[in-house]
């Protein structure tokens, strides 16, 4: 048969992607340093357009490549161990922020006025409130992932596996809006800030990066369901799903590390 695959690799074909996604990158972050000091956000936006844009095309091409019949058994050991990889550098990612946390907390250094020690200030949110409420929505929207997976892999009703993705999406915004106003409450009525104490910064930086990983990871989920509904996932055929999966999941441990970590060890 002409054209048939009589290998289990795939010859990738040349593409203009990494090149543009490159330039993208470069030009969104000379483009955030020029507005950080006064010029605008303008380079910074148009960098910003060409990398969504990147992602969007490369990963349409990737769909493409699956449904061609290129993603052989080989080539899905391969896409799996890739993105196994992509996580485990995402948790040495937030371990640089819970040494840091941890680090100025247990053992300060510099904090010292005159032969006086100063120990370090450790500000208190109540975990029992919103950040509990936040962990339960993680909770749940990890337990819809599991059900809509399941449901997927085990031949379960489409409807399953759609409306279990749908409610991971939801609960992602709402615990995405809550964070937002918590964020706000701090800011605003406790007058916290972004710098000038090493709580502040390390606990903004540490549940800011996750906050941003929940919204990567609710659109992430969105697609998922859309792919859900257009057809292109089967029992047998789903790693865009699993990844999916897995990134929720890695986002739902990390979240339970920094509520009992940032929340509640304080106490």
């Amino acid at each position: 048969m002409a054209g048939a695959k009589n290998h289990d690799y795939h010859i990738l074909p040349p593409s203009v992607w990494p090149f543009v996604g490159s330039v993208g990158g470069f030009v969104m972050l000379f483009g955030a340093v020029l507005w950080m000091h006064g010029s605008g956000p303008y380079l910074f936006g148009m960098g910003f357009v060409a990398v969504l844009f990147t992602m969007y095309a490369w990963w349409a091409d990737v769909i493409r490549e699956s449904h061609a019949g290129d993603h052989t058994p080989v080539v899905q050991i391969g896409l799996r161990y890739g993105f196994i990889f992509f996580i485990m550098s995402e948790v040495m990612f937030f371990a640089a922020w819970f040494w840091s946390f941890f680090k100025h907390t247990i053992y300060p250094m510099n904090e010292y006025v005159g032969s006086t020690y100063v120990p370090p200030v450790f500000y208190q949110v109540d975990p029992l409130h919103l950040p509990l409420i936040n962990t339960l929505i993680l909770l749940l929207s990890g337990a819809a992932v599991t059900w809509s997976h399941h449901a997927l892999v085990h031949g379960g009703p489409r409807r399953d596996v759609e409306h279990g993705l749908l409610a991971a999406v939801i609960l992602g915004i709402v615990f995405t809006f809550f964070q937002a106003y918590e964020y706000h409450y701090l800011l605003v009525d406790q007058d916290w800030s972004f710098s000038g104490d090493k709580f502040f910064a390390n606990f903004f930086m540490a549940t800011g990066f996750h906050g941003v990983h929940v919204i990567i990871g609710t659109i992430f989920l969105f697609i998922c369901y859309l792919r859900v509904r257009a057809g292109h996932f089967t029992a047998e055929r789903h790693i865009g799903f699993e990844a999916a999966a897995w990134y929720w999941h890695f986002v739902d441990v990390v979240w339970l590390f920094l509520f009992f970590a940032v929340y509640i060890w304080g106490l």
